[in-house]
């Protein structure tokens, strides 16, 4: 599809040879979804955050996570007014198209779970009041490795709110260099251009939408999700609400191939990244140094796709 190639193509202006991460990364915010990033510090998370922001036309707030990051920073917080003798709601960062979470598991577990809210149901509730987020609204979090200096679990409730989770890793040596050379001309962020608006990328949402899944191919969904409960690989397998994040990101899939249906490659392509940090592998697995992906991939193939 031409509008996704673009966008495509004006993200990698500053973010040379991650190709998939991009690629997942915009299937992901078509779908209205939230995406989690984790690696190491350097390897260009926040840079892809914010040329997706510049690329789609969006607004977007950012936050650096640390330890004394208060919840109020997030969600925004009430001040009395003694002229008027009300509250006034004074917005947080939350309030913006594209939140950048940077470093989202450097935060305190409160701080953390302040976002649960607006990623799921696109609102903040301050001193019992609710305030709607604007459309399109979504986050992309970076977080360090677990384990890292600094760093606590992000809670599995919050986890499973992100669509995806990839990883950028390290640049090839020939990416490496293009990216020094590049940089020595300038700041690459500053050539990149606004391909489309909000309103052009709210239709484009709302055709990825409308994208049709056959009901052969929702069982076949359903079927590979419900097969990581019942599998000694797994000591807890993907929820219900991984079922409904696989499908649209299929239809996004779909949708980027110039489509207006799933077929089951599409499914298969967004399968790993949607599903792999939904899952918590069991003892024996880990006994075997079984990856996640390791187990989802025998899953997958474990599953007979529909012939349509």
């Amino acid at each position: 599809m031409e509008a996704f190639n673009k966008i495509v193509q004006e993200v990698k202006k500053a973010v040379n040879g991650k190709d998939n991460a991009i690629v997942l990364s915009l299937l992901a915010l078509l779908a209205g979804g939230n995406i989690l990033i984790e690696d190491i510090p350097g390897v260009g998370k926040t840079t892809m955050a914010i040329a997706f922001s510049k690329a789609l036309g969006l607004r977007y707030g950012r936050v650096q996570f640390s330890p004394d990051t208060l919840p109020s920073d997030i969600t925004g917080f009430a001040v009395y007014n003694k002229e008027t003798g009300t509250m006034r709601f004074n917005k947080g960062a939350v309030f913006c198209n594209l939140f950048l979470a940077d470093e989202l598991n450097r935060a305190s577990s409160r701080t953390q779970a302040a976002l649960l809210e607006a990623m799921e149901e696109r609102q903040v509730t301050v001193e019992g009041q609710s305030y709607p987020l604007e459309k399109p609204f979504s986050v992309i979090a970076t977080q360090n490795p677990v384990g890292a200096s600094g760093t606590q679990l992000l809670p599995d409730s919050q986890t499973d709110r992100f669509m995806i989770r990839i990883s950028m890793g390290y640049p090839k040596e020939a990416d490496e260099l293009k990216m020094l050379v590049s940089r020595g001309q300038g700041n690459p962020m500053d050539s990149i251009c606004p391909v489309i608006g909000r309103e052009d990328f709210l239709t484009l949402q709302s055709r990825v939408k409308n994208v049709y899944i056959d009901p052969k191919l929702g069982r076949y969904i359903v079927s590979l999700v419900t097969a990581t409960r019942d599998n000694e690989m797994f000591l807890r397998g993907a929820s219900p609400r991984a079922t409904l994040s696989l499908a649209e990101m299929a239809r996004a899939a779909a949708f980027a191939s110039d489509r207006d249906y799933v077929v089951p490659k599409d499914i298969g392509n967004v399968f790993l990244p949607t599903l792999c940090h939904r899952v918590i592998l069991s003892a024996s697995a880990h006994t075997n140094r079984t990856t996640a992906e390791q187990a989802l991939t025998s899953v997958y193939r474990s599953v007979t796709p529909p012939g349509i």
